[in-house]
Formats: C-alpha cells, sequence, structure tokens
C-alpha cells in the first residue's frame, strides 16, 4: 500500500460552502473546580461552559515548494510554533497557508487540531515529535480530540471554534514522517485529530485554555466518523448527522448511491 497509491482513494469534497457545526471536549487534568468559569455567557441550549484542556502551541507555515522524488511539490505542511498571541479569522491562522485547499484549509478546515493523541504517537515512534508535525495548527493537551464530536463548540482563547470532521490523510503526511507506509498507519490508528470550523474571529497563544460550549446530542465522533469512512463505509450513512458540513453530506450520499 503505497502513500500514492492511497492518495487516490480519499474523497474530493468540492468546493467549499456555508456549514453548521458545533464541539466539546473531555475534562481531563486540571479540572472540576473550573468546569464553570465565572463571567463566561452561556451560549443557546447550554447550560455552562466546561474546562477541557490548554494550548501547547500555535504551529503555521507559509506555502513551501520542495522536491521530492523528482517531483516539485507545494505544501504547507511543514508547520512551526510561533510565539505570542496569534490573529485566527477567515480561514486561516495569520501566517498559514494551504497549498490544496480541496483538502485542507477552507471553512471547514481552518484548523487542524492535535493533542492527547501525539502522546501515542511519540510513544509509537519511539520519539520526541516536534510540535508542528502532522501539520496541525493547534497543539492541545488534556483533550480528547477522538472522543470530539461532530458539531462541538470550543472557546480557544478569544476565537470561537466547531469540530467539523476528522482529518484525511494525504502523501503528503507520508512524505513528513520519511515513511511511504505511513498513512496506512495513520489510518489504522483511528487517531487522526479533528478539523475546525471558524464560527468567532479571535487570537489564540500558548496557553490558552479550550472550553467547550455546547455538545451535539448525536454519537458522532472524530473517531466514529473515521471508523466508518476507512473500515466500514456500507455504514457511512451514519454520519449523516445535522452539525455534518456540506461536503461531507454530498460524499455520504454519492458514496450511498453507489453500494
Amino acid at each position: 500500500w503505497s502513500y500514492r497509491t492511497f492518495r487516490s482513494r480519499k474523497p474530493r469534497l468540492g468546493r467549499y460552502q456555508p456549514h453548521q457545526a458545533g464541539i466539546s471536549f473531555l475534562v481531563v487534568g486540571r479540572a472540576a473546580e473550573r468546569a464553570r468559569r465565572p463571567g463566561l455567557r452561556a451560549l443557546p441550549g447550554v447550560v455552562s461552559s466546561a474546562y477541557m484542556g490548554s494550548v501547547v502551541s500555535v504551529n503555521v507555515s507559509p506555502i513551501r515548494t520542495i522536491q521530492r522524488n523528482d517531483a516539485t511539490i507545494t505544501t504547507g505542511i511543514y508547520k512551526m510554533p510561533v510565539a505570542g498571541r496569534v490573529a485566527l479569522q477567515g480561514v486561516n491562522f495569520a501566517g498559514d497557508d494551504q497549498a490544496d485547499r480541496t483538502a485542507h484549509g477552507g471553512p471547514i478546515r481552518a484548523v487542524y487540531a492535535y493533542a492527547a493523541e501525539y502522546d501515542w504517537w511519540s510513544a509509537e515512534r519511539e520519539t520526541d515529535l516536534a510540535p508542528g508535525k502532522f501539520g496541525k495548527n493547534l497543539t492541545l493537551r488534556g483533550i480528547d480530540v477522538t472522543g470530539a464530536k461532530i458539531g462541538e463548540r470550543w472557546r480557544v482563547g478569544s476565537a470561537i471554534l466547531h469540530v467539523t470532521s476528522p482529518r484525511v490523510p494525504c502523501y503528503k503526511l507520508a512524505m513528513t514522517m520519511d515513511d511511504s507506509t505511513f498513512v496506512k498507519h495513520f489510518a489504522q490508528a483511528l487517531r487522526p485529530g479533528a478539523y475546525l470550523g471558524i464560527e468567532r474571529a479571535g487570537d489564540v497563544g500558548a496557553g490558552d485554555d479550550v472550553e467547550r460550549l455546547s455538545r451535539p446530542d448525536h454519537d458522532l465522533t472524530i473517531g466514529e466518523m473515521t471508523r466508518l469512512y476507512f473500515f466500514d463505509r456500507k455504514h457511512v450513512r451514519k454520519m449523516l448527522v445535522p452539525e455534518l458540513p456540506k461536503e461531507w453530506q454530498q460524499w455520504v450520499f454519492e458514496h450511498s448511491a453507489e453500494m
């Protein structure tokens, strides 16, 4: 299974359109006494906000052009931590960009977040992974991203974000790991990290809290959506929760019609 043949199986979800979504996380670590914080105004349908974890680093990268195996590749995957507070608005952190917005970036994939799963990978690879490895924008601590539900809403720094989908890996991830089999391993691990859309612009910096503002009633988590996509496509209609982005809804309908 080469990373280039795997790439051909990845859905092209088309042009981005308006969407709906929301957010959530497990309260782990610094905790229960901070589960309700004074001064935070509850959003409709939300009893209180809940502390989930914190930001370890904000990571960005401009688009780079590199040579790889006699091919010229443009990519924004080589992200590095930046100091201070970073503005987040539109479809990017300030200073960040993506080369292929059919796969990364855009309104429903403006921010890529990874958390406790990162420690698992460090142990699995027997090496300390740099904060921006995997091309993530937010390195988080104390949060089970795999258990986040599609449509959860988070406050991160002064921004409000919502969970939209898991990451579907492409050959560039294997390229950064210098391992042509890594895309397969990444899929099998069911630790994809989460893409987030921007509901309210703001700024984010290392040390900021991550708080859950709302959590949908359905059972579609990042981990479950990943499992359905890679390993149980006969049941992909289980992805059809109200908060699923329209591009993913379209993919589900098209795939279901092929069954």
